[in-house]
């Protein structure tokens, strides 16, 4: 296929040099009616490129199908059978591609490690999750992707399950062996979907790690705003294989994405597609050298702990991305978040995640010279500084086991049904009405339905003592919280 071509911007430059009057959405009219202050900060060519498809890149029977041939180029770039595009981000991708596999009521395998879209695809669905739990890092305090054989031993306890949905890269980077995971999903007929979302870069470097598609996983979601170069809320589905029909997904797609899909984030897609195809590899190879010269010169540093491959050697994790700079600060005496704030407020950098070990920076394909040098002089200072940040009261960190809840009632039932508030320090031994998510990097601690325990209420107690900011929750304090009623 003929990669310089890109279907969505072509379509918008010809629209724009037509210069065609649109009497529906937009009602700025292509920016006629933006407030001049607004276009000041956001450019007048965002307003001048919002379009939408129909009647504007292309006719209302979209005849022309500059959609589709944008789509076709994406798949052919990455190896993926089918390609779909998504304006509304991978959290809603993630609930198309779990209601593409389980209907209410069936069963789904999940990785526990799941970001709050996931429990919130299981609560809109109402399929029944099989939690499959991550390998836990106890010294690191970080949960890696699950092994093959976990899910091997899952689906012989359920082998009505329909499918599983996989999620690697993790937040830190961290991988699974995907084709393993595949092969034990396919031995059972069942497909495997994967949320990809921090992996749209993989495709396009042999250096990286394994991407979806190549290692025969049926259905992968990328967030190609993450680490590839679209807009934000760009997402993409990768489809391949006959375990999950097309048809399928784009109705489901339809169910549940909008009408108003932007032009703008389509063209970012395609661009970003051709970019990748003709310049990808040249651009991937010079963020992984400076990755590694970036790591090298942190690891120099008193008191930080760089992660990096000797997760693989240890036996954590199939495959790490490079890309991902983690940043274990606890040798400084402080907490990740702390870090974070810091460099934020005294350096004007914002890290990519932060929890109570590490904060973390992705080096994209847009980073240079001058980012890489304002990364390390800003950690430089952090080092230095370290020992003038207030002190916060300690998170008491759970052993790993006292993470693996009792899913007592389905997260549907326990989310829409009778609850009340209780205070916090009688929430044990009851069922969650509602998701508790430290975040970033969202990913809850407590899922509705599952059983709150002495050892979680301490451990989220504390954090919110110490800085945690808390997503789902009714009361964001945690000083009550929302279980489900007695009857």
């Amino acid at each position: 296929m003929d990669h310089s071509r890109v279907p969505v911007l072509e379509a918008l430059q010809e629209f724009r040099r037509r210069g065609d009057v649109v009497y529906g959405p937009p009602g700025h009219k292509q920016g006629r009616g933006t407030d001049p202050r607004v276009a000041e900060i956001l450019g007048e060519d965002v307003f001048c490129s919002d379009v939408l498809t129909m009647n504007g890149l292309d006719d209302r029977r979209q005849s022309q199908g500059v959609l589709d041939q944008a789509q076709e180029l994406m798949a052919d770039a990455v190896g993926a059978e089918h390609a779909f595009f998504s304006t509304c981000g991978s959290s809603l991708s993630v609930k198309t591609a779990m209601c593409a596999v389980a209907g209410p009521g069936e069963k789904l395998l999940l990785s526990r490690n799941a970001h709050k879209s996931v429990i919130a695809a299981v609560i809109i669905n109402g399929v029944v999750p099989i939690w499959v739990h991550p390998k836990f890092d106890g010294e690191r305090h970080m949960a890696h992707p699950p092994e093959a054989d976990d899910v091997r031993d899952r689906l012989r306890e359920h082998p009505d399950a329909k499918g599983m949905l996989l999620i690697t890269p993790t937040d830190w980077g961290t991988c699974a062996d995907i084709r393993a995971v595949a092969d034990a999903c396919h031995a059972a007929d069942v497909p495997l979907i994967v949320d990809e979302a921090w992996g749209a870069h993989l495709p396009f470097h042999p250096d990286l790690p394994t991407w979806g598609m190549d290692a025969d996983a049926d259905l992968v979601v990328t967030s190609v705003h993450k680490m590839g170069g679209a807009l934000e809320q760009s997402s993409v589905f990768h489809l391949q294989h006959d375990r999950i029909s097309p048809d399928v997904l784009k109705q489901r797609e339809d169910l549940l994405g909008t009408t108003s899909a932007s032009s703008l984030m389509y063209a970012a897609l395609d661009g970003w597609r051709r970019q990748m195809v003709e310049q990808g590899r040249d651009l991937l190879d010079a963020a992984l050298h400076r990755a590694e010269r970036i790591r090298a010169q942190l690891r120099e540093l008193p008191g930080l702990r760089v992660m990096g491959g000797e997760v693989v050697e240890e036996g954590l994790a199939a495959q790490y991305d490079p890309l991902k700079i983690v940043v274990d600060v606890r040798g400084l005496g402080i907490s990740g978040m702390q870090a974070a704030e810091w460099l934020r407020a005294n350096r004007h950098i914002d890290v990519g995640g932060s929890d109570t070990c590490r904060i973390s920076a992705s080096i994209t394909h847009s980073d240079d010279d001058e980012t890489e040098k304002i990364f390390l002089d800003s950690v430089r200072s952090l080092v230095e500084r370290a020992d003038s940040i207030e002190r916060q009261p300690p998170v008491r960190l759970p052993e790993p086991a006292a993470l693996e809840l009792e899913q007592a009632v389905l997260p549907r039932e326990a989310f829409f049904g009778p609850a009340e508030q209780v205070p916090a320090e009688r929430a044990a031994g009851r069922i969650a009405a509602e998701m508790i998510c430290p975040y970033p990097p969202g990913v809850p601690v407590v899922a509705p339905g599952e059983v709150i325990t002495p050892e979680i209420v301490d451990y989220l107690r504390s954090g919110v003592e110490h800085g945690f900011l808390i997503a789902g929750a009714a009361d964001p304090a945690l000083k009550t919280m929302r279980v489900v009623a007695r009857h």
